[in-house]
């Protein structure tokens, strides 16, 4: 694999980092490539050296937090619900701007239903859901629904400040998914 260019790696991150600090400000499509330019002191051709408009660099941004969180998630299918969400808030603490930004009301709405979609298929490996208490519930129905409380918790912790600690929301969010489970 080729080492790509420190200045490349710095420009791109300048200009993802524009992007999301923009979109805490206003909706993205109010938001220009000029503005981004100027906010990460880049050309518009640097932009678009890296990326074919504003939507492929949001895109793009997605795909890499969304790929980051497959690997966290691959590198803990030996642990239980509460270790494994220890890994994945403490992601979501270090990542605060684009996670508070993307599920936020100046967010892409797109990213949530991606976010969710994640979740479902995470989720379907790991948990035996259609036995026990939950004989006789459809997998699709529990999977939405333990998704969509998880997508909902992860929102109301960033709307409300994270007011508990990456181990506090993994250990509650561990214990009522294995409550489930």
């Amino acid at each position: 694999m080729s080492k790509v260019d420190r200045r490349i790696l710095k420009s791109q991150e300048a200009i993802k980092k524009a992007v999301i600090e923009l979109m805490s400000e206003k909706n993205f499509d109010q938001i220009t490539l000029q503005e981004i330019s100027d906010r990460a002191n880049v050309s518009r051709r640097t932009i678009y050296l890296h990326y074919l408009d504003k939507f492929d660099l949001l895109d793009k941004l997605i795909e890499e937090h969304i790929s980051e969180l497959r690997e966290l998630a691959e590198s803990a299918t030996d642990m239980d619900f509460i270790d494994g969400n220890l890994i994945w808030f403490e992601y979501f603490e270090s990542h605060w701007l684009f996670f508070s930004t993307m599920l936020g009301s100046k967010g892409a709405p797109s990213f949530r239903r991606q976010f969710l979609e994640f979740v479902i298929e995470g989720l379907k490996g790991e948990m035996n859901i259609t036995e026990g208490k939950n004989n006789g519930i459809h997998e699709e129905v529990t999977l939405r629904f333990i998704a969509g409380a998880y997508v909902e918790i992860v929102e109301w912790w960033f709307t409300n400040g994270m007011p508990y600690t990456p181990q506090t929301m993994a250990e509650q969010v561990g214990i009522l998914i294995e409550r489930i489970a």
